[in-house]
């Protein structure tokens, strides 16, 4: 006996009779409905005052016959929510409106998100009779930012558009538009953004940095949402509304995840999982990711993974109940150590084990420096956010060809080269990792040992991105980490780079104002100024006592440097990679 779906408390026994007998129903697979179905449908609804619908496989059959109440109708589980990105689901949903209302938003929403062939609503008359008809289907990605086409037949008994022609024209397109967004091989994100202090202009920031970091990672952003909300949603963190907006989008565009800008908990990110069906990461996961694409050395690779294994580990969930080790004995009845005390368990022992070893390299790491302690070299250490230009800085004061792109995090790895200045005087300089707002706290753990090489540093170079419109924000950021690291007391001395962004006004004003030094590292322009203030303040007399930014401005002005070569003769300096084994280099 086939099954009436839906809401059957309080009908009938014929009623009920009735609505079985549906089954035997057939509608040509060319047209919506036919006009006995239709009448059919309407006079049942008008007796129970409720919804009543259909849905139809594409031969015409019908597979599922649900009652609804007098304003909606609640669909029966026909399996997962994503059908596919290019395929239909094979069914188009046909019901009754007891107001000949047009279709709904929950009616559009079931056709997007269970990816049904077509919706329609049929109207019932006074009499009992069918009325006008809605349906719509979905449309490919189009520009406009609709999701389906809705269109209205006066009667059933009007001509009908074929339906199985529109169906195959429809996916066929969606194929083609998949084939297209194919070809790079990347996976594609929608980017979410939620603001929550009401400052806008901090979270299009945020949003702009957020996709530096996804393109860093190899991800194609196709599509960037941002909410303004004056509290999280403690179960989506944007609100419903958004949520579903945000998944007719990503199926729209065929996404496959979701990256917020935002730290999610463990259950707002299995909740937009499983409402989305889509891979749904963070701020800090994508970072993460980056630190593991990047780290090149065994002991950055180590330091990445006891940061994952960190922000994994509460978010470990139990799927399967299975595969429990069951225990004997009295007292031990019953399922065991479940599979996920066990992942659980194994974590937390990867954990200990990598610190241990971390440990272990850190006290090499002291070894090396109190080497290099005895020698009595200065240590001067590059710091800044990252992609402000640390590395090229390196690079042009010292002749090496450290890797250095326009992309987040380039360098993961420290590195230390011997510098020798004008006076013949040497220091040990060190490009270290790029620093971000809210760094991973997890990252900052597992990094200690290579942050340590700022604890022996003499003077920190400071260097900022001077063309960036974020530039203070990223000051912020980095003094803050420095903070919380016990470093403020260091004396540090500011550093512009891209300065040649600034037009000579701008410059002088940020000098003015903010103090340090103006280069252009990738130009080599300034490099003479930066490195005099740097020996006037390592070497001047008291220095080891100054504390504080450095302040003030090189009297050097901004200065060409035509090349390695004429740059190596001016400044005096030689960069001297060979002589210096294993200091502080990963």
């Amino acid at each position: 006996m086939k099954e009436i779906y839906g809401n059957t408390l309080g009908l009938k026994a014929s009623e009920q009779s009735r609505l079985r007998n549906t089954y035997r129903r057939r509608v040509s697979p060319h047209e919506i409905i036919s006009p006995e179905l239709a009448r059919h449908l309407t006079e049942l609804s008008s007796e129970t005052n409720r919804q009543v619908g259909v849905l139809l496989n594409r031969k015409g059959e019908i597979e599922y016959v649900v009652v609804g109440n007098a304003h909606k109708l609640e669909l029966p589980d026909i399996g997962r929510a994503r059908a596919g990105q290019v395929r239909l689901r094979g069914l188009r949903l046909v019901h009754t409106h007891l107001k000949s209302e047009p279709l709904t938003k929950d009616d559009l929403t079931d056709l997007a998100l269970l990816r049904l062939d077509m919706v329609a609503a049929v109207g019932v008359t006074s009499s009992g009779l069918p009325g006008v008809v809605h349906y719509a289907h979905l449309v490919p990605e189009n520009g406009t930012g609709d999701f389906w086409s809705v269109s209205t037949l006066p009667n059933v008994h009007d001509d009908q558009p074929d339906v199985l022609s529109t169906l195959e024209a429809l996916e066929q397109e969606l194929s083609r538009k998949a084939a297209a967004r194919t070809v790079s091989g990347r996976e594609k994100a929608i980017l979410v953004a939620v603001c929550l202090d009401g400052n806008r202009a901090t979270a299009e920031a945020s949003l702009e940095e957020l996709k530096e970091l996804a393109r860093t990672a190899g991800v194609e952003v196709i599509d960037s949402v941002l909410q303004m909300r004056r509290e999280a949603d403690p179960r989506y963190l944007i609100g419903r509304g958004k949520l579903e907006d945000l998944n007719l989008r990503s199926m729209q565009a065929m996404a496959d995840v979701l990256i917020f800008d935002k730290d999610l908990t463990p259950s707002q990110g299995r909740h937009i999982s499983e409402a989305t069906s889509l891979k749904v990461i963070d701020r800090t996961q994508l970072i993460l990711d980056i630190f593991a694409q990047r780290a090149q050395s065994a002991e950055g690779k180590l330091q990445v993974e006891l940061a994952q294994l960190k922000y994994r580990l509460p978010r470990l969930v139990q799927s399967d109940t299975s595969l429990s080790r069951l225990a004997g004995g009295i007292g031990g009845r019953g399922p065991g150590e479940t599979k996920l005390e066990i992942d659980r368990r194994r974590a937390r022992e990867r954990i200990n084990n990598l610190e241990k070893r971390i440990d272990s390299l850190s006290r090499e790491r002291e070894v090396r420096r109190a080497q290099r302690n005895r020698r009595e070299l200065p240590v001067i250490s590059i710091v800044g956010y990252t992609n402000a230009g640390k590395s090229t800085l390196l690079n042009a004061i010292t002749g090496s060809d450290v890797l250095a792109e326009n992309k987040l995090f380039a360098t993961l790895d420290p590195t230390s080269r011997r510098l020798r200045f004008p006076q013949e005087r040497e220091v040990i300089i060190t490009d270290t990792v790029g620093f971000i707002r809210d760094l991973p706290k997890d990252l900052v753990a597992a990094f200690r040992a290579t942050l340590e090489e700022l604890y022996d540093a003499d003077l920190l170079l400071h260097v900022v991105d001077a063309g960036d419109p974020a530039r203070d924000e990223q000051v912020a950021a980095v003094e803050g980490i420095l903070e919380s690291l016990g470093l403020m007391e260091k004396p540090r001395l500011m550093v512009w780079n891209k300065a040649d962004l600034l037009s000579p006004e701008e410059v002088q004003s940020l000098l003015r104002s903010d103090g340090g030094v103006a280069i252009s590292a990738a130009k080599r322009e300034g490099l003479a100024s930066l490195l005099a203030k740097a020996d006037t303040t390592l070497f001047a007399e008291g220095a080891s006592q100054n504390l504080g930014v450095v302040a003030e401005s090189g009297s050097h002005g901004l200065e060409v440097l035509s090349s390695r070569r004429d740059a190596a003769e001016e400044l005096g300096l030689l960069a001297e990679e060979d002589d210096v084994p294993n200091l502080g280099v990963a």
